[in-house]
């Protein structure tokens, strides 16, 4: 049997943020799929990227599912929707219970770290205490990296795919020029639910040049007659904008993108090398070849630095969009792994 909808753990105590700042309290949205073995070794914990939600069945079919890799039939499947988001998690979508009024761009700037930790307290919740199996692309897998960091025994092994042990110059860059088109938009302080999504719409279509790459475009983009306007690629960065527009929200973007510029696991762990070498766990780093955003030598050094670290990479026409896209060449890889690690 798998749930549907999302489920709620509310804490009503605050929750102290890396940066000292305080939350008065913080709900958690997330999903299971399947149901935890008495031995309690069946558990794989999916985390998701910046916009997506907790259910990985519906964003990530193909690898996620009944049929599929991860299965409910046999794993226990976990997936919470990040601190910062707004798909039910706290974020600034959310009511600040101190002013009655929506946070907006007033909700304080978190970190991976403190992501990790409201993951930490729903696997406390869930009675959880050995996690077979954790995997994530992105955003996902650098929070994987943080908590694998936090807790060295607490998984088996981890798979994390298309990211990176500290974001890089580059991608700090491209968030910096999507929260520029976010701060063009006049609405974006209003803390009214339609405030920024003009700019968000903007922010989205720079963010899809670095999700996909140049042969992306020019094989599913290229116009094949002689016309002079309305050009293919234009709709379609347009599209994508108003796309996600109609599904997140403008202040979660611009906090989550801050959120991930920080990420640096080796941040008060004297370097990324070392704290990588904390991480216990059998690891397989996994890149896509053609990923401008998190290229392959990120996933490298995550394997190099590991001391149970396998690296392997797929070739994807998407670019960084291909750890989503790409499942059947995912699942033949991670298959393999989790068979030489039983």
């Amino acid at each position: 049997m798998s749930d549907t909808l999302a489920k709620q753990l509310h804490l009503p105590r605050p929750y102290r943020l890396e940066g000292g700042d305080l939350l008065p309290e913080v709900t958690i949205a997330y999903h299971t799929f399947g149901t935890l073995a008495p031995s309690g070794d069946n558990v794989i914990w999916v985390f998701h990227a910046l916009t997506a939600n907790s259910n990985p069945v519906e964003w990530w079919p193909g690898l996620v599912g009944e049929g599929f890799l991860f299965d409910p039939a046999t794993h226990f499947i976990v997936c919470a929707n990040i601190l910062g988001s707004c798909y039910g998690t706290t974020g600034p979508a959310s009511v600040n219970p101190a002013t009655g009024e929506r946070y907006g761009m007033d909700f304080p700037e978190i970190t991976i770290g403190d992501i990790v930790g409201l993951h930490q307290e729903l696997k406390h919740h869930l009675g959880i205490e050995k996690i077979r199996c954790g995997i994530g692309g992105s955003m996902g897998g650098q929070q994987l990296l943080e908590w694998a960091i936090r807790e060295p025994q607490l998984f088996d092994l981890i798979i994390p795919i298309a990211t990176n042990a500290q974001h890089s110059a580059w991608g700090i860059a491209f968030n910096t020029a999507q929260r520029m088109a976010l701060e063009a938009d006049p609405t974006l302080n209003s803390k009214n639910p339609d405030a920024g999504h003009k700019g968000l719409e903007a922010a989205r279509a720079i963010g899809m040049l670095s999700y996909r790459n140049q042969e992306t475009y020019n094989k599913t983009q290229t116009d094949q007659d002689d016309r002079v306007g309305g050009f293919s690629a234009d709709s379609y960065q347009r599209y994508q904008g108003v796309k996600l527009s109609r599904r997140f929200n403008p202040h979660a973007y611009y906090s989550l993108s801050k959120t991930m510029d920080s990420h640096n696991v080796g941040r008060n762990r004297n370097s990324v090398e070392l704290a990588l070498r904390q991480i216990e766990s059998n690891v397989l780093a996994i890149s896509i070849s053609s990923d401008l955003l998190f290229p392959p030598q990120e996933q490298e050094l995550i394997a190099r630095s590991c001391r149970h670290g396998k690296y392997a990479t797929i070739d994807s026409l998407y670019g960084h969009d291909g750890f989503l896209i790409e499942t059947e060449k995912l699942t033949g890889i991670i298959q393999s792994f989790l068979e030489l690690t039983v």
